[in-house]
């Protein structure tokens, strides 16, 4: 073994277990095995940055726009309340909302079709009686094997089809085996499978449970609070789990309250907190119970009422000067998820400033099946927690947009603009055509779509950079040029020696099947992408031991990589229902290992006889 392949070994394995240990973002930890690879010189630094140039990298960051161009304008959503059937059963209500989940992956990015499918199939599922959890992780995994059957339904397929000696994957060289495994998923998911589901039903008539009342206090006369700020007191009331989310002053209502205002006699706190910190707290600082209100702070019945408050924003937090301003707003209560790549993730809401910054509060989070507790106000936000925010439709809009968190209720989904949305959908459909026949490359192809949507009009100039999801073009970009030493170095050809002696023993079909199961077992414990930009070279390098063809083993690497179905951290859109549907980290193997078994038993004869061994 040569200093150069002990290197990259070395940095190899210490890739792995960074995205295992998952103390860093995905992108982070790509860019440090790319200067480590350049510090060692198993990667040339002339060529450190080349990945940012490569027909993957170019066509996904195409595809996210395009993708974010179908939902600005509606086209999606009209979509979907076309195909969905308005009266069905269990059976047709699961296949249609998982079909059209395969369908729209396998053309956009999979995260945004499950983000606009998520408040629909919490709707289908409460017309059905049924946990939301056993309509969602369905649709995640819809949308996961949707993504396998075309080259940019999924960031993998892009990074294998660039391993390949020969002209590039065409745009449908992976639905010879990525269809016959997604029908045949889909169809076991909305037969059987469904069942499989752990039932994790609210018990309460909300998404969240959050164990807390909401509240109305009142500074009564010779309180301690007279005359604070409003910062002043949530600071002295966070270690008693008492958070001010609203108040009310002369008849005005303010839902963000600003930190700097100076509470005055006769003001009406609305507070989140248990029973027992109300009873200590309010007596402390002389605070008067307003009333209760009947336990709707579980954001039952209070969900309704709070369509009806009238309320104004609170920007300036300046007494006087505000409580007199016109334009009464209507409050509303949304519920949202934290987006894989979301900038509140490892915020606080203090952090964010909600209530300055955004005119919204937040009133309770739902994490992993365990309900938000105290200082919701200094909770660190991760990825699947489900948030519930209080505002004007507008702001909560905003925020939502803006930091990557998406809705669940049907009633903030994108108003259809007809025009714009037959464009997008025309764009989206050229370039899949172009790059389909062969007229244009892939990447020029989707770039060419980017430049029309732009001159059309069908996406704001200023969404057009943050439609894309930066951390996976910074993870594409760093782990190829790392994933290029290991083919230069040698070091991929020796591993696939190892593997082909030690496990295989010469015959390539346990050889491809046992590409495909390691495959899947990465992609169930660290990011898709990563695991196909480590295993095509290997894959490359065991075809090469055996004297193979390559292209079987490196669409056992696109379809293993597809296949993250055991875990809440292997794919984006399992992240993503981990909070809507009340999931915890052990609730996916249920289904997914019986799911990845099925794959495996179909994948490996069709991938055999259409690609050779």
């Amino acid at each position: 073994m040569t200093s150069a392949q002990i290197a990259i070994f070395a940095i190899l394995a210490a890739t792995v277990a960074a995205f295992l240990w998952g103390r860093f973002r995905h992108d982070t930890v790509a860019l440090a095995a790319l200067m480590a690879g350049v510090l060692a010189g198993v990667v040339p630094a002339a060529g450190a940055f080349a990945g940012f140039g490569h027909p993957a990298v170019i066509t996904v960051a195409c595809v996210l726009i395009l993708s974010r161009a179908l939902q600005r304008t509606g086209a999606v959503d009209a979509l979907a309340r076309r195909v969905l059937p308005a009266k069905a059963g269990r059976l047709g209500t699961l296949a249609a909302l998982m079909g059209l989940g395969a369908l729209l992956s396998a053309f956009m990015n999979n995260v945004g079709a499950m983000a606009l499918l998520m408040p629909l199939a919490v709707q289908l599922a409460a017309k059905q009686g049924l946990p939301p959890g056993q309509v969602l992780m369905p649709l995640a995994f819809g949308t996961i094997l949707g993504g396998m059957t075309t080259l940019v339904g999924t960031p993998p397929n892009l990074i294998v089809a660039g391993f390949r000696a020969e002209a590039a994957f065409g745009m449908f060289d992976f639905a010879w085996v990525g269809l016959p495994v997604a029908l045949l998923g889909v169809a076991f998911v909305a037969l059987v499978g469904w069942r499989l589901v752990p039932v994790r039903r609210p018990a309460g008539d909300s998404a969240f449970e959050t164990g807390v009342y909401l509240a109305e206090l009142r500074v009564a006369e010779g309180s301690d609070a007279i005359g604070q700020t409003l910062r002043q007191l949530e600071d002295s009331l966070d270690a008693a789990a008492l958070q001010v989310v609203g108040l009310v002053r002369a008849g005005a209502r303010y839902h963000a309250p600003h930190g700097g205002r100076q509470l005055r006699e006769g003001d009406i706190l609305l507070v989140e907190a248990d029973a027992k910190s109300l009873a200590e707290e309010a007596g402390r600082h002389g605070l008067v119970h307003e009333g209760l209100g009947d336990e709707t702070g579980k954001e039952g019945a209070g969900k309704e009422r709070a369509g009806k408050d009238k309320v104004r924003n609170d920007e300036t937090g300046k007494d006087g000067a505000d409580d007199s301003d016109s334009g009464d707003l209507e409050v509303a209560l949304r519920e949202m998820t934290v987006l894989p790549g979301s900038a509140v993730i490892g915020r606080s809401a203090r952090q964010m400033r909600l209530r300055s910054r955004h005119g919204i509060a937040l009133l309770a989070v739902s994490r992993m099946g365990a309900q938000s507790g105290a200082r919701l106000a200094t909770l660190a936000l991760k990825a699947g927690d489900l948030l519930l925010l209080r505002g004007t439709a507008e702001d909560l809009a905003d925020f939502a947009r803006d930091m990557a968190c998406a809705p669940l209720d049907t009633e903030a989904l994108t108003p259809p603009d007809r025009q714009k949305g037959w464009i997008a959908a025309g764009i989206m459909a050229i370039a899949v055509l172009l790059a389909a026949f062969g007229v244009l490359p892939a990447p020029v192809a989707f770039a060419l779509g980017v430049v029309v949507t732009m001159a059309a009009g069908t996406l704001p100039l200023r969404e057009v950079y943050t439609a894309i999801d930066w951390p996976v073009v910074v993870l594409l970009a760093a782990l190829i040029p790392v994933a290029g030493a290991m083919q230069s170095t040698g070091a991929a050809d020796l591993l696939a020696r190892v593997l082909v002696d030690g496990l295989a023993q010469g015959n390539a079909l346990v050889a491809l099947t046992v590409v495909l199961v390691v495959t899947m077992f990465l992609s169930d414990v660290m990011n898709n992408a990563a695991t196909a930009a480590v295993m095509a070279p290997i894959a490359i390098g065991i075809a090469a031991t055996l004297g193979v063809g390559a292209d079987g083993f490196l669409m056992a690497v696109a379809i293993g990589a597809s296949c993250a179905f055991l875990t809440p951290i292997g794919h984006q859109n399992n992240t993503l229902i981990l909070g809507p549907g009340g999931f915890q980290f052990g609730d996916y193997w249920r289904l997914g290992l019986l799911l990845e078994a099925i794959i495996v038993a179909v994948s490996v004869p069709l991938i055999w006889v259409v690609w050779g061994g």
